[in-house]
């Protein structure tokens, strides 16, 4: 079988890092590394590594005595790697059973294919929605292929991050060319990733849950989640630094760039509406200027065609009419 070298960054999550790393190892795949990269914790995560590490001759630490961010931590683990394939798993997630071996049987069936993904299933308080499925040899995974130029372009026509970074798992002959992640985008320097691997070779994705991310209010990405403008700002400067650098080369750059803006325009459009009803009618004024800015004229209509690419859309909006009624009876 095809090996795998599996970067684990840890910051403050020593309490988690034990699963991480036991839902690695149990994936069944014989040529297996593990490095864990401690971020100079204080709650204890350099010990807990230590000590995995005692127990496990595949596993490796490297510790870090100053805090370089995650941005570094994915960048020392790039350089680090050196088998057939690549993935990187926070210390406060956890692979799902059998998701290495159903993406190796992919990639190397399909040499075209450059990296993988597929459902990051969410755990609350213990509970995983959706819930994995039954680990098992069958090689029916259900994967869909796309060419990696029609899966950056499907991305400017709906730009929202699809892909679960925990999933993502991709050659690394692939990760090495496309290089670094870029420091200048912290908050969305994974959906920049994904548009340059994707400029290597085809995509793959499972309908099977892959990974599974904890919710809980330590997350680093927590303030992001929570801040709507810087959302979309940060979204639409990961599609312009592509196109600015490795995406320049495709021939239809300039109108890709004006579709990503045009379409960021009115997805913000539907949030700023949301907001507005929920009465958190600063954020939705902020939205409503973000999206006049970037669809013009028509910033006063509202983008009905966007409306059917939400999931559940009239569940959805039947949702934020419920809300709005609730705050209207509020004294």
């Amino acid at each position: 079988m095809a090996s795998v070298d599996v970067v684990i960054p840890c910051y403050q999550y020593g309490r988690f890092l034990p699963e991480a790393v036991i839902s690695v190892l149990s994936q069944g795949v014989p040529d297996l590394r593990i490095l864990i990269i401690d971020n100079a914790s204080t709650d204890g995560s350099a010990d807990v590594a230590r000590k995995l590490a005692e127990l496990q001759p595949e596993i490796h630490v490297s510790l870090h005595t100053v805090n370089q961010g995650s941005t570094a931590s994915y960048n020392e683990g790039i350089d680090w790697a050196r088998a057939d394939y690549f993935l990187l798993l926070d210390a406060d997630d956890m692979l799902a059973p059998g998701a290495l071996r159903r993406a190796l049987r992919i990639m190397e069936q399909n040499r075209k294919v450059a990296f993988t993904h597929g459902i990051e299933a969410h755990a609350v308080d213990g509970v995983v929605t959706p819930p994995p499925t039954a680990d098992d040899d069958d090689t029916g995974d259900g994967w869909q292929v796309t060419d990696g130029w029609k899966f950056i372009e499907q991305l400017c026509r709906t730009p929202v991050n699809i892909v679960g970074a925990n999933t993502v798992i991709r050659r690394t002959s692939v990760q090495k060319a496309a290089g670094h992640y870029r420091e200048t985008l912290p908050y969305t320097d994974d959906l920049e990733m994904w548009l340059r691997l994707a400029t290597f070779g085809d995509v793959a994705v499972t309908p099977h849950v892959q990974a599974i991310r904890r919710i809980h209010a330590q997350q680093r990405s927590e303030r992001y989640r929570n801040a709507q403008l810087l959302d979309f700002r940060e979204r639409e400067r990961a599609f312009f630094s592509f196109f600015k650098h490795e995406g320049g080369v495709h021939p239809g750059r300039r109108a890709l760039e004006q579709q990503v803006r045009r379409e960021l325009g009115k997805h913000a459009y539907w949030s700023a509406l949301s907001h507005y009803f929920r009465g958190k009618k600063q954020v939705a004024a902020e939205l409503m200027a973000f999206s006049r800015e970037r669809r013009g004229r028509a910033g006063l209509l509202p983008p009905l065609d966007w409306l059917f690419r939400m999931n559940n859309p009239i569940g959805r909006v039947r949702e934020v009419l419920q809300e709005a009624m609730l705050q209207r009876q509020r004294p």
